[in-house]
């Protein structure tokens, strides 16, 4: 007898076909994360580095004079230009008295998910301090 039968042919392939894409996804979700993360943290290491660069720029004059410890704020720009340049890179500086902010924007182009080039941004900050011998 016969009853009503269901053509499966083609079902295992179909099936195979959505499992290969999850798996690209995941992988391109691990490599292009991982892609993210580090330029984060090297975003983040080039900024830190810089800010120091820059909080280099004491204002000697100053200093000996009133005792006030503040930055040039043309040489503090740079002296964060000069330490950036040589690594491709450039940054927003901003000098307030003491302190330098530096921010560094990084742009990274996925190799797996087609989301289009990612942007990381990190600012970091440094302050000149002066040691008593």
């Amino acid at each position: 007898m016969k009853g009503n039968t269901v053509n499966e042919r083609g079902a295992v392939s179909t099936f195979l076909a959505v499992l290969a894409l999850a798996l690209l996804m995941a992988a391109g979700l691990a490599i292009d994360g991982g892609r993210k993360v580090n330029a984060l943290s090297e975003a983040s290491h080039l900024a830190d580095n810089a800010a120091r660069a820059g909080a280099q720029a004491v204002d000697l004059d100053t200093l000996r004079t009133t005792g006030t410890l503040q930055l040039q704020p043309d040489e503090a720009v740079v002296r964060v230009d000069e330490y950036l340049a040589p690594l491709g890179h450039t940054a927003d500086v901003t000098v307030n008295g003491d302190t330098v902010t530096v921010t560094i924007s990084l742009t990274i182009n996925p190799v797996l998910l087609p989301t289009g080039p990612i942007t990381v941004t990190a600012t970091e900050t440094a302050t000149a301090v002066t040691q008593e011998p």
